[in-house]
């Protein structure tokens, strides 16, 4: 009998992880106050002092990310 391996996909949209990878990313940096927003009601998020932090314990040069005023 023949077995097929699986993968998990990791989807590029644009210049972005996009798919179900990219919404579990983006869920567990929420839950894990990497990313907040100012109110509820704002569709955008900003990158928390907390996940300056960890993001640069992955690794991951937060430089590359141009500032915006808020």
């Amino acid at each position: 009998m023949e077995t097929k391996n699986t993968i998990k996909p990791a989807k590029k949209c644009y210049s972005h992880i996009g798919g179900k990878l990219g919404e579990l990313l983006f869920e567990t940096f929420a839950d894990k106050k990497w990313i907040a927003k100012n109110e509820t009601s704002n569709k955008h998020f900003y990158i928390t002092k907390l996940g300056e932090k960890e993001f640069a314990k992955l690794g991951i040069d937060l430089s590359k990310i141009k500032s915006e005023e808020v």
